[in-house]
């Protein structure tokens, strides 16, 4: 998810059938917020391994 998913979501409120509401599709972002706090979390304990891949692929 990128800055700009609020106004991501009320684009899909306004295109989805009116039997889906606003609470459901904010239900539905809920996994992904957990693995980004998930990823942001292990980023915080293990600040390597944001460069672990950047140094194999670049490694010589």
């Amino acid at each position: 998810l990128t800055p700009p998913f609020g106004f991501a979501l009320f684009y899909l409120r306004g295109v989805a059938p009116d039997s889906v509401k606003t609470i459901d599709i904010y239900k539905g972002i809920i996994p992904f917020i957990l693995i980004q706090l998930s990823m942001l979390i292990a980023l915080a304990f293990w600040p390597s391994l944001a460069t672990w891949l950047p140094s194999i692929v670049f490694s010589n």
